[in-house]
């Protein structure tokens, strides 16, 4: 097998796995359309560009660390955090919206599976992060 076709393999995976876990949630609240648009794109994805996913992935979760440790959600730090992980939804999302970003930003701290992701290492990670990007979406919550 080529590394080409092992790659193709490894997206496939990630799709599969996805889809198994989570398909019939993101299906009923995305609808099938925005699913599989999703699926083409990282069908789609080069090496490089996974290579650079994850370099922004790290990126991401330091700096967001960094920005926790401020206490600020609107700083500089916190603010760039939100902004990398715009950058990260691109790689899977078709299209960009502030009001998806701020929605997915919720469903962090709504959705217990994605608070225990972000909470693992620093227990209120998941409500700075969402903090962070209802400011940087301009959606923050009075």
């Amino acid at each position: 097998m080529t590394d080409k076709e092992k790659f193709e393999g490894f997206k496939q995976r990630m799709i599969d796995e996805n889809e198994k876990n989570y398909g019939e949630e993101i299906r009923a609240k995305y609808g099938d359309e925005q699913v599989n648009e999703s699926y083409k794109k990282i069908k789609g994805m080069t090496k490089e560009q996974y290579e650079e996913l994850e370099k922004l992935s790290l990126e991401l979760n330091e700096t967001l660390k960094q920005a926790f440790a401020t206490g600020n959600p609107a700083g500089e730090l916190a603010q760039k955090a939100a902004d990398l992980h715009r950058q990260w939804l691109c790689y899977f999302w078709g299209s960009y919206s502030k009001e998806a970003h701020a929605g997915l930003a919720k469903m962090y701290v709504e959705d217990e599976r994605f608070t225990a992701y972000y909470d693992k290492e620093q227990p209120g990670t998941a409500k700075f992060l969402r903090d962070a990007i209802l400011i940087y979406t301009g959606m923050e919550e009075n």
